[in-house]
């Protein structure tokens, strides 16, 4: 696993879960991060381990990526909207991990992929990264799309949230002078 938070939203992802690998693309694509994914799960018992372990070791990535968390922008908000969907996604980069998810699926499934599994990844993320995330489905008809607005309302807070913000790009965004 390697992220560049300083990328162009290239990345090379190998999961073994065709669907996953698509969210996985979108999340680096729209937060402009970098990332190299290779797991090798136990996909013969199901996606369950992959999508989680993969979720632990990005988000331990960016952890370790971030650093003391100095010249961040730290906190980020936004409300995405793919098709009939609209989702709300807001950050906040401050080493406390916690996470509000609160999205429906008209489906169980997304072809092979048991859509638990997107509150999973977004879990194992935020308690990995040491971030506060929020995401909020408003509405949405399509299951896949649902999904991916998930992801990509993620992206884009996640890239804005670690951007470096150039009136601060010394400080670190915290009154207490430091982010854990």
């Amino acid at each position: 696993m390697r992220v560049d938070l300083d990328g162009t939203g290239r990345a090379t992802v190998r999961t073994g879960v065709g669907f996953f690998d698509h969210m996985l693309d979108q999340l680096a694509r729209h937060s402009l991060i970098d990332m190299v994914v290779e797991t090798d799960g136990d996909l013969h018992i199901d996606d369950h381990h992959t999508v989680e372990d993969t979720g632990i070791a990005l988000g331990q990535a960016i952890r370790a990526a971030l650093g003391d968390r100095r010249g961040i922008r730290r906190y980020a908000s936004l409300d995405l909207a793919m098709d009939e969907c609209l989702t709300r996604a807001a950050i906040d980069v401050s080493g406390r991990p916690f996470l509000v998810f609160r999205a429906e699926f008209p489906r169980h499934k997304i072809g092979t992929f048991d859509t638990e599994l997107v509150r999973e990844f977004f879990q194992a993320l935020a308690q990995n990264a040491g971030v506060t995330l929020h995401i909020d489905n408003l509405y949405g008809a399509n299951a896949h799309h649902i999904a991916e607005t998930c992801f990509k309302a993620v992206a884009r807070v996640l890239g804005d949230a670690v951007a470096i913000d150039p009136r601060q790009a010394d400080l670190v965004p915290s009154t207490k002078g430091l982010l854990a």
